[in-house]
């Protein structure tokens, strides 16, 4: 199932979050969208995933244009096909861990409920298995995050979202998730992250990259361009007789430094995954 952002943007508060993002999430893919901290990483996932509105343009499910779909339809759509997989895992510590996979349980809350096969199944893939019965409280950071992940297999979703998957790992549990991610896109699977981990990236069969966006001044609601020309300060008037120090010269044949500007708008893609490793939608 390939996800499709056409001319996608996000506008809050006057200010740019997103630029007219273009980008295509293969199925068989990990693709990366890659930036510094408040470059519209999330927001732009977001917006893949169908929790956003953008503000313009368009996102398109295997070529379906979703501006229309109302929220019933929205909901399908992750009921059917979706899985996020967030920072926080998303992990109920008081139910079980086989709960927190097949989020069904009996009327009274004492067994969980589902495909215990396919449940097994996933625990296994991601290293947990024998804990379905345990509280999720007791498992670790990492654990949480495979737990997350357990819950996507289980579930057979065809896309799967993921925010900053890896931002409190340690080395080993962070090289596990990626081989989950990358394993999962294999089997045909459209896997969208949003990350600034290195080795995810590397990881990655696409990338995405977003930049940080000029501040303006809070009261240029709206307005597009570059912000304000603010002219230099006039130095200080000398008293007549007064001797001026000047600059140095440059050397010669030695240009000077160009101004270079901390922030620059856009957002464009890198690479692809190999034509025969892309799933079928």
């Amino acid at each position: 199932m390939d996800i499709t952002a056409d001319d996608v943007t996000v506008v809050i508060d006057g200010r740019p979050v997103v630029d007219p993002a273009h980008l295509t999430c293969r199925a068989g893919a990990v693709t990366a969208l890659v930036g510094p901290s408040g470059s519209g990483k999330t927001t732009l996932l977001n917006c893949l995933g169908l929790l956003r509105v953008p503000t313009r343009g368009h996102v398109l499910v295997d070529g379906t244009d979703t501006s229309g779909w109302r929220s019933a339809q929205r909901r399908q759509f992750w009921r059917d096909h979706a899985a996020f997989v967030l920072q926080d895992a998303g992990v109920m510590d008081e139910e079980s861990v086989g709960f927190n996979v097949t989020m069904r349980s009996t009327i009274l809350g004492n067994r969980t409920r589902g495909d215990r096969p396919r449940l097994l199944a996933a625990l296994h893939a991601t290293g947990l298995e024998g804990r379905d019965p345990e509280p999720a409280a007791h498992l670790s950071g990492g654990e949480k995050q495979r737990l997350a992940v357990a819950r996507a297999i289980y579930k057979d979703a065809q896309v799967i979202y993921v925010d900053e998957p890896t931002a409190s790992l340690d080395d080993s549990n962070r090289h596990a998730v990626i081989d989950l991610f990358t394993a999962l896109a294999r089997s045909g699977c459209t896997v969208v992250v949003a990350t600034h981990d290195a080795a995810v990236i590397a990881a990655a069969d696409a990338r995405y990259e977003l930049y940080l966006k000029p501040c303006r001044d809070p009261s240029d609601h709206g307005r597009t361009g570059a912000p304000p020309h603010i002219p230099a300060p006039t130095p200080p008037r000398r008293p007549t007789g007064e001797s001026r120090r000047t600059s140095s010269p440059t050397q010669p044949g030695r240009p000077s430094a160009p101004a270079v500007s901390a922030t620059t708008l856009g957002g464009h893609i890198i690479g692809g995954p190999p034509e025969g490793q892309r799933g079928t939608p």
